[in-house]
């Protein structure tokens, strides 16, 4: 009897064992990289619903700061290293990683997501061939974001579309140092992602481009010593200290904590500026379209964060249920509930823009939308141009060109070199690098 009671123990002990071990195999841990932007931080922290609503998938966040993160999935992907199986990648990515086959495309989005209710501008520019390669957490250009108590105090008025001169004028009145308020907020911190992206857009206004039709680089002429005496120009004067290490995060604190008169930057951070639990300077906000130079055309960018899977994932299944959860119309309904109607992700929805308590809640939410509209990646310079893109050129050589180029854009706002000298080490850096590529390429 003995023998019998210690045979059924150790059959009862087994499979238990085996129900523990097939729990463990049923259960899937998605990595996730991912910036450090605030509304990625929200999506981090609700991300508790998804893991509650699905128990056999757990996450693991890599949350970095922008710079880094772009290094780590770039290399990560180019050489199917595999180590995460959801991407936060941009408009820059998804077509060229898609065009190579390094991600997994979308092609059986289910009905209850409502594609066809996201932007249509926004789903071009994450596709490639037709195929849809990453889907938007959320969409944003820019705008001018000003003080608008600081502006009725100085009887001054913001035009709806100022001019980069309006600009410099407006900053010369407000700016208080004494009092802790500088005149004027600007990316300086080095990157593609940073600098370049915001300070490119000023040089397109001036008549600038990149390239031109044979790949020769194009730093050498007037547009760009124009564009940039006015971003440096504006900084040296009205800029607060240690702008050249200023980037998204760190102007928005500054803003928000009320040491900035203007800034201007991407439509995102509106949300973040109204939100009381962010901000000191809820209610005393006025917003505009981006400042331009001679001409609109490329004053203003379309930027994505959206999420990606790499084809190197091996749980591409739940990483796409994660993906569908994180950038639903549901979704936004729990930024809703949890933070207000006014932080939700913006930019790729129109049922956002058609929800009267959200047009009531964000007066920017005009602006937002137009300036995503009007974007235009395929003809954003006055002269015709090889490249797609509007911050950026759609080549993966611009990855490396781009952050060095913004290194050279930091030590001119920081003084290390003039204007004249960071343009000429640009031209030369950029002039190698496409030699070096094979540009211009054969047909």
């Amino acid at each position: 009897m003995k023998v019998l009671k210690t045979m059924l123990l150790g059959m009862v002990t087994s499979l238990a064992a085996c129900f523990a071990a097939g729990s463990a195999m049923a259960e899937t841990t998605l990595t996730v990289a991912t910036v450090n932007n605030n509304d990625m931080v929200v999506m981090q922290k609700l991300s508790k619903d998804f893991e509650t609503k699905n128990p056999d998938i757990k996450l693991n966040w890599v949350v970095l700061e922008e710079n880094t993160l772009r290094q780590r999935l770039t290399t990560d992907i180019a050489t199917h290293g595999g180590q995460y199986d959801i991407m936060t990648i941009g408009l820059f990515e998804a077509p060229m990683w898609g065009q190579r086959g390094w991600l997994a495309p979308f092609d059986n989005v289910p009905a209850d997501y409502k594609l066809e209710d996201v932007l249509q501008s926004v789903r071009d520019g994450l596709s490639y061939g037709g195929k849809l390669y990453a889907l938007p957490f959320y969409a944003e250009s820019q705008m001018t974001f000003y003080r608008k108590d600081l502006f009725d105090k100085a009887g001054l008025t913001m035009p709806e579309h100022p001019t980069w001169k309006d600009i410099q004028g407006f900053a010369a009145k407000i700016h208080d140092p004494e009092h802790g308020v500088y005149g004027m907020c600007l990316r300086g911190k080095p990157g593609w992602g940073e600098n370049v992206g915001q300070i490119t857009d000023v040089a397109n206004s001036y008549g600038a481009s990149w390239f031109d039709m044979n790949w020769k680089p194009q730093f050498d002429k007037p547009a760009w010593k124009e564009a940039l005496e006015t971003y440096v120009g504006l900084l040296k004067k009205y800029g607060p200290p240690g702008a050249a290490s200023n980037g998204y995060n760190e102007n928005l604190a500054l803003f928000a904590s009320g040491k900035c008169g203007m800034w201007v930057d991407a439509t995102v951070a509106a949300g973040s500026l109204n939100d009381p639990k962010l901000s000191t300077v809820v209610g005393k906000l006025g917003y505009a379209y981006t400042p331009y130079g001679k001409f609109e055309k490329g004053n203003h960018y379309l930027w994505s964060w959206a999420l990606a899977v790499p084809a190197s994932s091996k749980s591409q299944d739940a990483a796409k249920k994660f993906i569908y959860w994180a950038t639903s119309p549901d979704y936004i309904k729990l930024v809703a509930d949890a933070n207000g109607i006014v932080t939700v992700p913006p930019g790729t929805r129109k049922s956002t823009y058609d929800n009267p308590a959200y047009i009531a809640a964000a007066p920017f939410a005009k602006i937002t939308l137009d300036a995503i509209q009007t974007a235009n990646m395929h003809d954003a310079t006055q002269e015709k141009v090889p490249y797609t893109g509007i911050s950026f050129v759609g080549i993966p050589e611009f990855q490396g060109i781009g952050t060095a180029v913004g290194q050279e854009f930091a030590a001119i706002i920081s003084g290390q070199k003039t204007i004249d000298q960071g343009l000429a080490a640009a031209q030369a850096l950029t002039q190698r690098a496409m030699r070096q590529a094979g540009y211009p390429k054969k047909k």
